[in-house]
């Protein structure tokens, strides 16, 4: 087989588990979404948050100690523990639940029945809000994340495709650990929207806000619940992320990268947020691959981008996305 075939079947995988990892950080937006129908700025936040928690608890670190510091003079960083790995993540998630509370007392119960572009002018507040949060309470130097998860090289497939080919192929195990855990959250979300009675209620409550409360179903409880899991699926994002690249506050950005997800896929389908998050992990590394070297390379920072303009042109609700016609 031609080497140029293997190094191209090679990239390809590796461009479906980086897919994997943009389309965690899109599930998060197309919850929001689906129950609201607005775009939460403030999901890759909501990671970066999470990831910072989860790492503070892990390491014993005390909330705010610079801010104790310059109010008390007292140096007091550490608690002199540190926590496994499961508990630090338990504790991380009812954090995020408590924050989905808050925010739906303080923000969202205020903008019942308000205009979209207020929702989402909401969520840029908030955004701004939960990084400052961050950097007050845990600090904003660059944190290595470990919660155990594997990393480096398969060698199952190295060997596999090595005695296949003659050409191992490097994959990530942290990448193939995060396929599976995708995965199973679309299965579980798809499956929550689609067949419980909640997930019934998040439909309608992002279809009229003002039918929904009329049939007695409780916007309030609805948006602590869909925001909860997406501070889960945040959580989810934040530790993939975090494990791959380090806990710093760049991994906010991830967001824009999901940006392109979304209008491939659509915004109010949960597969979709996988299917797309697939497509432009593959097609940005294989047009990297073949077109990069013609062009200087770094296509990867704008391809994504340059497909979803092309969708939002033939094809604005996507692949799975709901096409909404309106009367004028």
């Amino acid at each position: 087989m031609p080497d140029q075939l293997l190094y191209a079947m090679e990239v390809t995988l590796n461009g479906l588990m980086a897919g994997v990892m943009y389309s965690l950080v899109a599930l998060g937006f197309v919850l929001i979404f689906k129950a609201s129908g607005i775009f939460n700025y403030a999901q890759g936040v909501l990671a970066l948050f999470a990831a910072l928690t989860l790492v503070g608890f892990q390491e014993g670190q005390v909330p705010f100690a610079d801010l104790i510091h310059a109010a008390f003079g007292v140096e007091f960083t550490h608690f002199g523990w540190h926590l496994p790995a499961i508990v630090a993540i338990a504790l991380t998630a009812l954090v995020m639940v408590g924050l989905a509370i808050v925010i739906e007392k303080l923000i969202l119960k205020h903008l019942v029945n308000q205009e979209p572009i207020i929702l989402f002018m909401a969520t840029i507040g908030l955004a701004y809000f939960l990084e400052g949060l961050g950097d007050s309470m845990w600090g904003s130097d660059i944190k290595k994340m470990d919660v155990g998860l594997p990393q480096g090289m398969s060698g199952v497939i190295d060997n596999f495709t090595y005695n296949l080919f003659g050409y191992g192929f490097y994959i990530d195990r942290l990448d193939i650990v995060a396929t599976v855990i995708a995965a199973l959250l679309v299965i579980s979300l798809t499956l929550f929207s689609q067949y419980s009675k909640q997930g019934r209620a998040l439909r309608a409550v992002a279809d009229d806000h003002q039918a929904a409360l009329s049939v007695g179903i409780s916007l309030r409880f609805i948006w602590v619940l869909v925001w909860s899991i997406a501070g889960f699926v945040a959580l989810v994002a934040g530790i993939m992320w975090g494990a791959k690249s380090g806990v710093q506050f760049s991994l906010s950005l991830i967001a824009l990268k999901a940006l392109p997800v979304l209008m491939l896929g659509g915004f109010t389908s949960i597969p979709g947020a996988i299917v797309g998050g697939l497509i432009i992990g593959v097609g940005e590394k294989l047009f990297e691959f073949w077109v990069g070297p013609l062009v200087g390379g770094a296509t990867e920072n704008w391809f994504a981008y340059v497909l979803a303009l092309v969708f939002l042109v033939f094809r604005p609700q996507g692949l799975f996305g709901e096409k909404i016609i309106e009367r004028v």
